[in-house]
């Protein structure tokens, strides 16, 4: 069997794009330069309009046109399994949209839905937990997005209080200055926000936490963060797409 091509929507956003890419590679089986992966980076980020201000009603364009475009130009280029780095993207009112229109040009590309691939990862290698603590931007929040798939699998989804998300979780990944998208990395004022939000999720019961946007793995290098396991969607979807690609180089899971 052919090693399938990986494709990467990278510019949503352009830091989590590269971070994906470098956990493809870290996660591969390899000894030299030529046992890694086909992997494929269209990072176009102007193009696409930001999925939180749509799924808030702040922007009336819909951003799937956009991210099916763009797999679909990875496609043309050789991919044959496609992730999306953006936990929001995975929105019902964006991702499917996607599909349709993937549907519609007869692009038979593999594109994995990163929030499914999380569920199975939970179900598969934390099924002890029951109750998961979501981080993420407020668009990802307000889609319920991981309520739906957690509650399906029978986890529960424990978020944090609104005011909180609003006030601290979303700026520490959206603020102009301090925020993640910005600077590319957790600046002091991002890290106390987040640390914040962690905190209250554990006093709520949350018995793991899932940085459930793809910019939080840049904020976090341990695997613990008050206590709590930290979930990283990122590298659960470079592993996904390692297994689709060529399951023979997926190394295993530590």
């Amino acid at each position: 069997m052919a090693e399938k091509w990986i494709g990467v929507v990278g510019g949503v956003g352009p830091f989590a794009g590269i971070d994906l890419l470098g956990k493809i590679a870290a996660e591969t089986i390899a000894n030299q330069d030529q046992d890694h992966l086909t992997a494929l980076n269209w990072s176009q980020p102007a193009k696409i309009v930001d999925r939180t201000e749509y799924l808030l009603g702040q922007v009336a364009e819909n951003p799937a046109g956009a991210l099916a475009a763009q797999v679909q130009q990875l496609a043309q280029m050789g991919a044959d399994v496609v992730g999306i780095p953006c936990n929001t993207a995975h929105a019902p009112r964006i991702f499917n949209q996607i599909r349709a229109a993937l549907a519609a040009a007869n692009c038979d590309v593999h594109l994995l839905h990163m929030i499914e691939e999380v569920g199975r990862f939970l179900r598969e290698n934390l099924p002890e937990v029951k109750k998961f603590g979501v981080l993420s931007t407020t668009g990802t929040y307000r889609a319920g997005v991981y309520v739906e798939v957690l509650g399906a699998l029978g986890f529960t989804a424990v978020l944090p209080p609104f005011p909180l998300q609003t006030e601290k979780i979303h700026p520490a990944i959206y603020d102009p200055i301090y925020g993640i998208k910005a600077c590319g990395l957790a600046t002091p004022q991002a890290q106390e926000n987040l640390n914040e939000g962690i905190a209250a999720l554990k006093t709520a019961g949350a018995e793991a936490i899932i940085l459930g946007c793809t910019e939080l793995p840049l904020a976090f290098t341990a695997p613990t963060a008050a206590g709590l396991p930290l979930i990283d969607p990122t590298r659960i979807l470079a592993r996904a797409l390692i297994r689709e690609a060529n399951p023979a180089k997926l190394k295993p899971l530590i």
